[in-house]
């Protein structure tokens, strides 16, 4: 566990502009950020789209085609980063829905 900043650097750089949780929000495990070493580019770029699009149960049904032109990848990489995903089990897949799977607690 890191230790916390000092008191005086926990405060809003920009106070004025602190932002506040609105009701579509989406929360991406901070233990991710342990993880993302693992990661291609193309497999954090898709893995933060759907946790972006996911539902309260990590559920997605965007296709493959609609990722890929949100992102700047080919449906091509977005398939085989889903492939990727899968193998390293962060998502299910199952035509149409994919599934954000929870996060192991670090490996020891």
């Amino acid at each position: 566990m890191r230790p916390s900043p000092p008191e005086p650097l926990r405060h809003p750089v920009d106070p004025a502009r602190v932002r506040t949780l609105p009701g579509h929000f989406a929360w991406v495990d901070h233990r991710l950020r342990d993880r993302l070493q693992e990661l291609g580019l193309a497999e954090i770029a898709l893995l933060f789209f759907l946790h972006l699009a996911a539902d309260k149960h990590g559920l997605s049904f965007w296709a493959d085609a609609t990722i890929a032109r949100k992102l700047p990848l080919g449906e091509g990489d977005v398939v085989q980063a889903r492939f990727r995903l899968v193998a390293k089990g962060l998502v299910a897949y199952r035509y149409p829905l994919y599934q954000l799977l929870p996060l192991a607690d670090a490996r020891p």
